[in-house]
């Protein structure tokens, strides 16, 4: 659990390399499209929702909106705090930034738009 004054500390938030986008796969189901190699998904009553690599996106000719970088919490956070993304999201809300949230089972990852994924990760660093 998280001490509420001490939410940032240890973020040690890690930029990836690769550029990201979002996908989705109407009547499509988890375990479909497996080929693509998607780095996370989510089922949707509208369909499937994968994160590619752009490269693998535009390599299969499919369509997408934005073009994200990730940046990874290298913290140990637990699927049942409070308070840890909340902090995130006003973070960097409060400063024109739009974040795509997934929490993995250890790790958050942060999805920005490319252009403004350096700015994202300077907030990130300088409040932890």
């Amino acid at each position: 659990m998280f001490n509420q004054s001490e939410i940032f500390k240890d973020l040690d938030p890690v930029l990836l390399d690769k550029e990201y986008v979002f996908c989705t796969f109407p009547s499509s189901r988890y375990g479909e499209h497996s080929n693509l190699e998607p780095l996370a998904s989510f089922s949707e009553k509208e369909g499937l929702t994968l994160v590619l690599l752009k490269e693998t996106a535009q390599l299969n000719s499919l369509n997408f909106e934005g073009i994200f970088r990730c940046i990874s919490l290298n913290l140990i956070s637990s699927l049942t705090s409070v308070g840890l993304t909340a902090k995130i999201s006003k973070l960097l809300a409060d400063n024109d930034i739009s974040a795509n949230i997934y929490a993995g089972y250890f790790h958050d990852h942060i999805f920005v738009p490319c252009n403004k994924s350096k700015e994202a990760l300077k907030l990130l660093c300088d409040n932890s």
